[in-house]
Parts: C-alpha cells; sequence; structure tokens
C-alpha cells in the first residue's frame, strides 16, 4: 500500500512521515485490502489537524480527521478512528450466516 503524507502550511519533517507511516501500518496490517493512503497535516489556529482517506477495494472510501494538541496526538486520534472504521467495514463484508444452516433451510 502507497501511504503519501503531505503538509498544508506545514513543513512534514522526516520523523513525521515515518511516525505517520508506522501508525497506518497498523491498520494495513489489519486490512489488505487498501490501496493507498492520502494523510494531510495542518495547522489552524490553536490546534493541529489530522486527516487521512483511504482507498479500498470496490471503490470504499474511509476518511477521517482528527484535532490534537500537537501532530503527534492528532495523529494518534486518527490512526484510531481509522482503525474503527476500517475494523466495521471489514465486519460488513465477512459473511456470519452458517453454511450448514443455509444449505439445510434452502435446498
Amino acid at each position: 500500500m502507497q501511504i503519501i503524507v503531505s503538509g498544508q502550511q506545514v513543513i512534514v519533517t522526516p520523523a513525521l512521515r515515518d511516525y505517520a507511516e508506522a501508525k497506518l501500518g497498523r491498520i494495513v496490517r489489519r486490512f489488505d485490502q487498501l490501496h493507498d493512503a492520502a494523510v494531510v497535516l495542518s495547522i489552524e489556529k490553536l490546534f493541529q489537524k489530522a486527516e487521512a482517506t483511504l482507498h479500498c477495494a470496490r471503490n470504499k472510501t474511509i476518511h477521517a480527521d482528527a484535532i490534537g494538541a500537537d501532530l503527534y496526538a492528532a495523529i494518534d486520534v486518527l490512526a484510531d478512528k481509522l482503525d474503527r472504521q476500517v475494523s466495521k467495514h471489514k465486519e460488513k463484508l465477512t459473511d456470519h450466516h452458517r453454511q450448514d444452516a443455509r444449505e439445510t433451510r434452502y435446498g
């Protein structure tokens, strides 16, 4: 999966880039049908903001944003939000019906 980290009115240091890629790597390990991710880090007046857009299989797009006291905290909150959204999406894709029961009912 390709992870693109960019900054809006902020310089993205290699440490920030590595931190964001490591946090999003946790999500990739959970769900392997992700194509690419775009992370945008920005600073607005008194708080730092992190936004991410993930592109999955079947043209599904997952978007989340988070605000924190610093960019590292915002990336942490963002990763938690994306983790919940990806696990919910993965749960929807899973067939929870037992195959044996389905075959006995419907022939």
